[in-house]
């Protein structure tokens, strides 16, 4: 299996990665990003790309690939929603609709968020425009499914790019994994996030939205 991770620096992204460079099955893993993540493995090539809503140059790059790990984002903190948008729906779907292209009926995995706005119509913005990026990723025709993970226990020495969740993380860190085990339909682990996320892209999976609950059955919790 020949995979191809956008947004692989990040936590999620960090956790797939790892999943796929450990798994037998996983023959090539492709990562696209403004940096490199440094690391070091014969199954690994990185594509460093400067400007993550134009991929015209690197085309010829992202051609035959089984699935795709759609993990890239960032926080709505401080960003106006046009801002959020750019970012969110802009850089998801410019890559979306690029492998839609290229290879037609491909898997495609979106990392969401829990409490997604489907309707698009509700008060919270990064909700909306999450929303709205998934219908809009469901009207392609792509094999596409959107990953509804809550809260995130990093794992393995990934840690968040994002500084208020570092602080976060680093105050209940003591506490996740019995918080994990008390409530698990809440937590996910970027282990077990990863490692659905692969197993869905090799097998399939029965929903298109995955929730915590069913993220946890495809990673076989």
């Amino acid at each position: 299996m020949k995979v191809l991770i956008f947004g692989a620096t990040g936590m999620v992204g960090q956790g797939v990665l790892r999943e796929c460079l450990r798994d037998p099955d996983v023959e090539l893993a492709v990562t696209v990003g403004r940096a490199a993540t440094g690391i070091l493995n014969p199954k690994l090539t990185e594509i460093v790309h400067p400007d993550m809503a134009y991929y015209a140059a690197i085309e010829n790059r992202l051609k035959g690939f089984d699935v795709c790990f759609f993990c890239l984002g960032v926080s709505s903190t401080g960003m106006t929603e046009a801002d959020y948008a750019r970012i969110t729906y802009g850089y998801t779907l410019a890559a979306a609709e690029t492998l839609a292209r290229l290879a037609h009926g491909m898997t495609f995995i979106y990392v969401s968020g829990a409490g997604t706005d489907s309707t698009e119509t509700g008060r919270s913005m990064w909700a909306r425009v999450k929303g709205r990026t998934e219908n809009a990723l469901l009207r392609l025709p792509l094999n596409t499914y959107m990953f509804r993970p809550g809260a995130i226990e990093p794992m393995d020495g990934i840690r968040s790019r994002t500084r208020s969740y570092r602080v976060l993380y680093a105050f209940s860190k003591p506490l996740l994994p019995l918080l994990r085990r008390l409530f698990p339909n809440l937590i996910v682990s970027t282990r077990d996030l990863g490692r659905a996320m692969l197993n869905v892209g090799r097998d399939g999976y029965g929903l298109r939205i995955l929730e915590t609950k069913d993220i946890r059955a495809a990673a076989g919790c």
